[in-house]
Formats: C-alpha cells, structure tokens, sequence
C-alpha cells in the first residue's frame, strides 16, 4: 500500500524536525565544549547522532511505502546558553516538542486509517519516553547541583561515559 498523502506530508516534516534536533544538539555540544565541559558536550554529540539515526527511520519508512521524502530548510539553532542547566533545560523543552510532533503523526495515521504507520511510530512513541526522562533527570541533577564546580565536574564525568 502506498503512503498517504496527509501522513507523508507530516512524516516529511518530522524528519526535519529530527535534523533540527541533531543540529541544535550539536550546537549544545559546540557551546559545551567552548566552556570547558567535554563531557557534556560528548552527551550531546552522542545525542545528535541519535536524533540523525531517528531522521534516517523515517525517511527509510517513507521509501518503504512508496512515498517520497523532500527535505526542508534547517532552521539554525542558538549558540549561548546561560548554563549548562539553561542548555538541558532548552533540550527538555525541545524532547516534549518532539513528542507533540510525533504524537501528531499518530493522530493523522490514525484519521487516514493507515495502521501501519500507527505500528511504526510506536518504536518513536517509547523512545519519547526515554528522550524525555533522561532530559529530565539531567535538568533535576543540574537543578541540585546549581553553582557547585565540584557537582558539575561529576557530572561532566558521568556525561562523558555515555556510549
């Protein structure tokens, strides 16, 4: 069966929002790294990977039904955060961002009675989850953590382990 319409269209857009998450969390990544935190830039390098791999799904799933994918302008992202907890706390703010989008997708998939794009999207629907609960408890540690240099430090540390 070929794609929709209505679900390609807004499955052409999530892929650029998945883009725009790789290129703000690379811009995070920059800016931790111009403050001394390798760490916390690593986590973010490793999450703008992740949001690419994410991009790369849904347009390999548009292919796969038959549709076509065409890709939109990349708006920039900013450069300067206040502070690291600014920074985590933007990225939050951008993961519930991203589930609306996704959870709008369901929604269309949904109207357009196309059950295998409701399948598709389950994976992103828990991956949400995660994106969002990780985002969180970064915010919350950096949150306890406020001006402490010895705090952040731990917490550069522990950042820089992610795989």
């Amino acid at each position: 069966m070929v794609i929709k319409d209505k679900v390609m269209k807004s499955i052409n857009k999530q892929i650029n929002a998945e883009l725009y998450s790789g290129y703000l969390y690379r811009a995070m990544a920059a800016y931790f790294e111009s403050t001394n935190l390798p760490g916390f830039a690593r986590w973010m390098e490793k999450q703008a990977e992740e949001e690419h791999n994410h991009a790369m799904k849904f347009y390999k799933y548009v292919f796969e039904r038959g549709g076509r994918v065409v890709l939109g302008a990349i708006d920039a992202p900013p450069s300067e955060w206040k502070s690291p907890l600014d920074a985590f706390k933007q990225a939050y703010a951008h993961e519930l961002k991203v589930t609306a989008l996704i959870n709008d997708i369901m929604k269309t998939a949904r109207s357009e009675d196309d059950t295998a794009t409701e399948s598709m999207l389950k994976w992103f629907i828990d991956e949400q989850v995660e994106e969002e609960a990780n985002a969180k408890f970064i915010v919350d540690r950096l949150a306890l953590v406020k001006d402490h240099i010895g705090g952040l430090m731990i917490m550069d540390h522990e950042l820089g382990e992610r795989k």
